[in-house]
């Protein structure tokens, strides 16, 4: 009887074992269960695709059903060897989205080969991977390649393929281009994605289903689908999104994208008297660096709410380097703006300054350097995640202001004003160098209000007074 218990309680701990390293076994298993992923799952047509926000588990359901066929266990559809692609809009978003998903559920021991096209096979979640040789469950090998939008439509021709995940929005051409390589299979393609640039192809071809295609299908997936979700965390997200992206980002809706780009700017709330910011509200330039166009920089401040303060700028343009990095010098010493230890001004500023110059062997990135501007060209580019960051900052879901500009930024103001949307969901390319370093700074920002350091008693009261200050102008309009 003794040996009999051991060797149950053996088997018991090598399943807890198992389970422990499989994920796969314990998604959608326990006492809460998304519906809505499931009903994706069960879905038997072949062009499938989840709309949803951040959170809502949209992702989980590419990332799970690829791993499904891959191995040769999908619990509602007929299984074999398969060959497929993962299709994320960039290397980057690859690495960290999809690809790190992919990898969570699948493991290790599934694993047959891994060919990576940057950085260590034995580390693949923090390089880029090729492709992942998958070991089914026939005792064969099955294959997900990953693609990446920016490689260009010519790098999705040629291979005949089982089926495509598509994890957001790509361009149109990647997407005909991906389901020409699953006509010979009679494979499928399956995308997850937040509708944020508005009435696209996505919307004609999928949610309205505009060719009348009985294999198309999707789902709306909102943060309430979600059971893994609580509403402290639901509440929290909300404070970082604007009005208008709420709907795309909670219900997974498409939003039309017409007239101006910042509806939710308001001149007699956003817009301030300028006062004396503590410098210990100081926290980057931005710089978005027209030579022969305008170069625009602002001087951006935050207190310790997570409010933003736009508190100065320069804006011109016909001139040289020399002159921008001479004015950006001489209005941070004004503003007595701090500076690093070798005595050099930090700043964000487009990665298009790594470029040369005609009249110049170095990059703009480079010759700001030598004049005494550190410029970091890291910045996060991307336009409709941007312009939604933004929006959060104009006037968040709450009803919330996070961000007030003074007066004095009269460049600022005006193209928030003149800043619409254009032809193909896209804002028109015009009058827009102060938003879009604007962009720049706010997308470097950490969603959660930067933490209180340590101040003196008189910093305190300064603060208070400046509050009060703030309160009072607002009132005034």
């Amino acid at each position: 009887m003794k040996d009999i218990i051991n060797n149950l309680s053996i088997i018991y701990n090598e399943i807890k074992l198992r389970k422990s390293k499989n994920k796969l076994l314990t998604y959608n298993t326990g006492s809460k269960v998304h519906k809505k992923q499931i009903e994706f799952h069960k879905c038997l047509k072949k062009n499938r695709w989840v709309f949803g926000g951040n959170r809502t588990g949209k992702t989980e359901c590419g990332a799970v059903e690829t791993v499904y066929l891959a191995r040769g266990i999908h619990p509602y559809r007929k299984n074999k060897t398969v060959e497929g692609w993962v299709v994320s809009l960039s290397s980057q978003v690859q690495r960290d989205v999809a690809q790190r998903k992919i990898l969570q559920y699948l493991n290790p021991d599934w694993i047959d080969d891994i060919v990576m096209l940057s950085g260590k096979k034995g580390f693949p979640e923090s390089g880029v991977i090729d492709y992942i040789k998958v070991k089914n469950v026939f005792g064969e090998v099955s294959k997900i390649g990953f693609k990446s939008c920016d490689q260009g439509r010519e790098k999705f021709q040629g291979t005949s393929l089982d089926f495509v995940w598509f994890d957001e929005e790509p361009p149109k051409e990647i997407y005909l281009e991906c389901k020409m390589r699953v006509l010979d299979k009679s494979g499928e393609l399956f995308g997850t994605m937040t509708p944020l640039k508005g009435l696209s192809w996505v919307y004609d071809e999928i949610y309205l289903n505009s060719y009348n295609d009985n294999q198309v299908w999707y789902s709306q997936i909102s943060w309430e689908d979600n059971p893994f979700l609580s509403p402290t965390e639901i509440k929290q997200i909300q404070t970082s999104l604007s009005a208008e992206e709420l709907e795309s980002r909670k219900y997974g809706r498409f939003l039309a994208s017409n007239g101006l780009v910042y509806k939710e700017f308001d001149e007699n709330v956003n817009v301030i008297e300028p006062f004396n910011v503590p410098n210990s509200w100081q926290d980057k330039i931005s710089i978005d660096p027209g030579l022969n166009n305008p170069l625009s920089a602002h001087w951006y401040a935050v207190d310790y709410d997570g409010n933003i303060f736009v508190v100065y700028e320069h804006f011109a343009s016909g001139k040289d380097i020399d002159y921008h990095a001479n004015k950006i010098k001489e209005i941070s010493a004004s503003l007595n703006w701090k500076c690093n230890p070798n005595g050099n001004y930090d700043a964000l500023i487009d990665s298009a300054a790594n470029q040369k110059t005609l009249a110049s062997t170095k990059s703009v990135a480079e010759l700001f350097y030598e004049r005494g501007i550190n410029v970091n060209t890291k910045v996060n580019k991307d336009l409709f995640s941007g312009i939604n960051k933004v929006k959060s900052y104009l006037k968040n879901a709450l009803g919330q202001t996070k961000l007030y500009i003074f007066k004095n930024c009269v460049n600022m103001i005006r193209e928030f004003k003149s800043y619409f949307w254009g032809e193909g969901d896209t804002p028109r390319k015009k009058d827009d160098h102060c938003l879009d370093e604007l962009r720049y700074y706010i997308m470097s920002r950490p969603n959660t209000p930067k933490e209180e350091e340590k101040k003196s008693e008189i910093e305190k009261h300064k603060e208070k007074l400046i509050r009060k200050l703030k309160n009072k102008n607002r009132k005034l309009f």
